[in-house]
């Protein structure tokens, strides 16, 4: 009982630090806001930790509050001490793309046998559906190029690790959602650059066989890692299972704050209309994804894995491959916002689908799923 006290006291004073910002904001004052902005959202992270159905958004709005902070701060993520924090993004990433590996082992892309159908449909329809609209959007946007490019590059990037959660939240087909991640994955070297060429190349110059092998090392090198690790090494190490998805949330709000202190300007010119954009991309993602599958009469465990598994995108990729192209702060900006938007859909749409029953014969498959 104390403790909910506790998080009450929490949300109200984040509902009044949130009060007096906007009250700031509106009254001229937006400049002096950042540290009641920035408040609101640590105050309601925290408070919603006391809560079971809210505890899943804590962490995007750490997020939050972290790219509020590089937004009235941004001095402070650019460069320390003359060297840019630039340089840490793609060793955060593989360090992140490690971690992914320590959880996987070869019976994940075991599933493309026990289920090619369910693995054809659901990589075919992200790589088709999400390039497709990632490209449209740009196109319709009318944002700068390297800007537009961006939407068209979180579009071709594969699947990430988030999805697997969503999927088991929302009584989808774990199983098959993280036999498509895997397999999304590793197609990505190929893919990812083709399509960017195709689609991108309207926009920007791209170079692909650099493009290739910047996901070679940011992805396929740290993943394989990851697996022998787990093979031979993961139980000697057990605290390297608690310790990895706290490294990984910690490297992705890194990412995203460099990444917005270094676009501030872009950001606060169109901002509101690219978050906008962004959520369209990932609406319209899971609801064509779910169509896909029943357009394939799939069953509705894995029509939800289709919709998840085609909605989410790997932002932490799609981020590091617009630092490797120099493009950080233009290309790099529609993943940064990508993310934080995607996780909090994604649980909105996992607590959905989770309070709706399934057929009974899907609960029975899930059930089995599970054990």
């Amino acid at each position: 009982m104390k403790k909910i006290n506790i998080y009450l006291v929490l949300a109200a004073l984040a509902f009044i630090s949130l009060f007096a910002a906007v009250g700031l904001s509106i009254g001229g004052g937006i400049a002096h806001a950042g540290p009641l902005f920035i408040a609101a959202f640590i105050l309601t992270s925290i408070a919603f930790r006391g809560f079971e159905a809210l505890k899943g958004f804590s962490y995007t709005l750490i997020i939050f509050a972290a790219v509020t902070t590089a937004l009235y701060y941004p001095q402070y993520f650019i460069s320390v001490n003359g060297v840019k924090l630039s340089i840490l993004i793609t060793p955060l990433i593989q360090i992140i793309m490690f971690g992914m590996g320590t959880s996987m082992g070869v019976e994940d892309f075991a599933g493309v046998l026990k289920m090619p159908k369910g693995v054809f449909i659901g990589v075919f329809s992200h790589f088709l559906i999400m390039p497709g609209l990632g490209f449209t959007l740009a196109k319709l946007s009318g944002f700068p190029p390297e800007i537009a490019a961006g939407i068209i590059l979180i579009g071709c990037s594969p699947n990430g690790m988030a999805s697997n959660v969503i999927s088991y939240l929302a009584k989808a087909n774990l199983a098959l959602s993280i036999t498509i991640t895997a397999v999304s994955t590793m197609l990505a070297p190929f893919f990812t650059p083709l399509l960017m060429k195709l689609l991108g190349g309207a926009f920007i110059k791209i170079d692909v066989l650099n493009m290739m092998w910047d996901i070679f090392k940011m992805v396929i090198i740290p993943i394989g890692a990851g697996i022998l690790f787990n093979k031979y090494l993961l139980k000697k190490a057990k605290w390297l299972e608690v310790a990895m998805p706290i490294v990984s949330m910690a490297g992705i709000a890194l990412i995203i704050v460099v990444i917005t202190a270094a676009g501030r300007a872009s950001l606060l010119n169109i901002g509101a209309m690219l978050v906008l954009v962004v959520l369209v991309h990932n609406l319209l993602g899971y609801t064509l994804g779910y169509w896909a599958g029943r357009l394939f009469k799939m069953d509705e465990r894995d029509c939800r894995t289709m919709a998840i598994e085609v909605g989410m995108q790997n932002g932490g990729l799609a981020s590091g491959l617009a630092k490797e192209m120099g493009k950080m702060a233009t290309v790099g900006l529609a993943p940064a916002v990508f993310g934080p938007l995607m996780n909090v859909t994604g649980s909105l749409l996992a607590t959905y689908w989770h309070r709706k029953p399934l057929g009974k014969k899907d609960a029975e498959m899930q059930e089995q799923a599970i054990t």
